[in-house]
């Protein structure tokens, strides 16, 4: 028995063939999958401690200045006449206020975020939620806080976005999966290739 697992052992990690590399995958998928991720999401206190950013609604053009006062309106059918930073000043949150604010330059399509647990979110926090209306969970920054008798209540908008949807309006603590707290740029990409390609199969 010992020699059969030494043999296996040295087949799995040592053999330069395609059936070693192929189980050296699977393995590597199980480990990852089923003991790092939950282990670290247990640590994070999060089901999800890992996402990749699938779409470009918090990136910005340009620096910060040129965020604060770039048009609000995204496409030719946007109808909106403020620049994101009157909308955000509106809403009663300063420049000086969202410079405050954790990823202040947004993140892009294909960043990797890594959650922390979301028993603890302020204003200008970047959640992860679900929502009824969208298969993929939502990354949006928290732009207020609504306190009701049963819970507090939180109202989000994606930076580079014209405007806030029904969907990011009253979202209750259970449908919180995360708060991001610290990015990886691009890493993503391999998800979402890996994604596109499945579908495209499909």
């Amino acid at each position: 028995m010992v020699k059969f697992l030494k043999k296996v052992w040295k087949f799995i990690w040592e053999d330069d063939s395609v059936w070693s590399w192929v189980l050296n995958v699977i393995f590597a998928f199980i480990i990852i999958k089923f003991l790092l991720y939950p282990g670290l999401g247990w640590v994070l206190g999060t089901p999800a401690p890992i996402v990749a950013v699938v779409s470009g609604s918090m990136e910005h053009d340009g620096n910060f200045n040129e965020f604060w006062t770039s048009a609000q309106c995204c496409n030719d059918k946007c109808t909106h006449t403020l620049v994101q930073g009157e909308f955000y000043e509106e809403n009663d949150i300063s420049r000086e206020k969202f410079k405050e604010f954790g990823f202040v330059n947004g993140f892009n399509k294909g960043d990797i975020m890594i959650l922390y647990s979301p028993k603890s979110i302020k204003l200008g926090d970047t959640i992860v939620y679900l929502t009824n209306t969208r298969p993929d969970p939502i990354i949006h920054r928290v732009i207020a806080i609504e306190d009701r008798v049963s819970d507090e209540f939180y109202w989000t908008k994606g930076d580079h976005n014209c405007d806030i949807g029904d969907f990011e309006k009253g979202i209750a603590k259970e449908n919180i999966i995360g708060k991001a707290v610290w990015r990886v740029p691009l890493l993503g990409w391999v998800k979402i290739i890996f994604v596109d390609l499945i579908n495209l199969v499909r």
